[in-house]
C-alpha cells in the first residue's frame, strides 16, 4: 500500500525484482534447462546416465518402440551409429583417451516414418591416470628432415581419409580376439615427453612377440587399408562397420590386399619390426567413430568364452 507520502511503492517493487531474481537464479541452478520463453525447452539427460573412462568402449542400448528404422547419437561432435539387433538398438559408443572429463551429453534421434524421436543421456567420462614417460633422445632421432615431413604430413592425411568413411552395415559379430600373443610392452594413453617436449599420447597397445608370429584379424571386416608408412611400417586397417576400425603396424609381412574380406581370427600378417621400431612387436589400435579407445576394452565388454586375456 501507498502511504501518503508515496515513497513505499519503489521499495516493495525493489524488493519483490530482487525476491524475482534470486527465484531465477535458484531455479537456473537445480535445472539444466533454458527457462527463458525464447527457445525449446530441452532437459539433458532425462533418458539415461552413463559413465565410462578415457579411452574405454561404452555399449548404449536404447528399446526398439515398434516404429523406428534407424537411430543415430552424437557426442562431443561425434556421430554414433547404432544397429539393431534382439535387444533394440546398440551403439558402441568411444570414450576418446583425451575426452574432457566432466558429464557430456549422448543426443539420440530414433527416426520412422512418423518422425524422429529424440533421446538424451548424461555421459560421465572419468579421467584416466595414463603413465608418463621421460625420454632423452638424440635430436636426429627426433626431429624430421623437410622430406620426411612431407612424407609423414601424406600418410596421415591418406589414414585419415580412409578413417573418415563409416559402412553402413555392421560387418563384425560376437566376441573379439588379441591378434596376438605375447607381452604388452607398452600402456595405452602413455605420454611421452621426449627431449623435454610433450609427444602425442600413445594410441594403442605395443604387444612383444616373436618375429614372424601371426597377426590375426580381431573380427569380421574388410581390409581398407595396407601400407608401409614412415613411423608405423607395414599396416593393415580393417573395417568392422559403423565407423569401427581395427589398426595392425610394425608389421614384417601384410597377407591381405586392400579390398579383402577378412574372418574372425584370420591370418592378415606377421609380427616385425618395420617403421619406427625398435624390435619385434605389433602395436594394435581401434577408433570407434573418430574416438582412440583401448582395444582391450573391447575384449571385456565382449568377452571370449574360450579365451583369456591380460586386461
Amino acid at each position: 500500500m501507498m502511504n501518503p507520502g508515496g515513497d513505499r511503492v519503489p521499495y516493495m517493487r525493489s524488493r519483490l525484482d530482487l525476491l524475482a531474481i534470486m527465484a531465477v537464479v535458484l531455479l537456473t541452478s537445480v535445472f539444466p534447462v533454458d527457462i527463458l520463453p525464447s527457445g525449446p525447452h530441452e532437459l539433458h539427460g532425462t533418458d539415461g546416465q552413463l559413465s565410462g573412462k578415457q579411452g574405454h568402449v561404452l555399449l548404449v542400448t536404447v528399446p526398439d518402440d515398434g516404429r523406428s528404422t534407424d537411430a543415430v547419437g552424437r557426442f562431443l561432435g561425434r556421430q554414433i551409429p547404432f544397429y539393431k539387433d534382439s535387444s533394440g538398438y546398440v551403439g558402441l559408443l568411444g570414450i576418446d583417451l583425451q575426452d574432457t572429463p566432466g558429464t557430456h551429453e549422448l543426443a539420440i534421434e530414433m527416426r520412422s516414418p512418423d518422425g524422429p524421436r529424440r533421446l538424451s543421456y548424461n555421459v560421465l567420462v572419468i579421467k584416466e591416470p595414463y603413465p608418463v614417460q621421460h625420454l632423452t633422445l638424440p635430436r636426429d632421432k627426433v626431429d624430421l628432415d623437410e622430406a620426411s615431413l612431407v612424407r609423414v604430413k601424406a600418410e596421415q592425411e591418406q589414414v585419415q581419409s580412409v578413417l573418415d568413411m563409416v559402412s553402413r552395415e555392421r560387418l563384425w559379430h560376437g566376441s573379439f580376439l588379441e591378434p596376438v600373443q605375447g607381452t604388452i610392452t607398452a600402456a595405452f594413453g602413455r605420454v611421452r615427453i621426449i627431449n623435454g617436449q610433450p609427444r602425442s599420447p600413445h594410441n594403442g597397445e605395443d604387444i612383444a612377440a616373436p618375429l614372424g608370429a601371426d597377426v590375426v584379424a580381431m573380427n569380421d571386416g574388410v581390409a581398407r587399408l595396407a601400407v608401409d608408412h614412415f613411423f608405423s611400417g607395414k599396416g593393415v586397417f580393417v573395417d568392422h562397420g559403423l565407423g569401427f576400425y581395427s589398426m595392425y603396424f610394425h608389421l614384417a609381412e601384410i597377407l591381405v590386399q586392400e579390398g579383402e574380406p577378412v574372418k574372425r581370427g584370420q591370418v592378415i600378417g606377421k609380427v616385425g619390426d618395420s617403421g619406427r621400431a625398435t624390435g619385434p612387436h605389433l602395436h594394435w589400435g581401434v577408433r570407434l567413430n573418430g574416438a582412440r579407445v583401448n582395444p582391450y576394452s573391447l575384449l571385456t565388454l565382449f568377452p571370449d568364452s574360450t579365451a583369456t586375456t591380460k586386461r
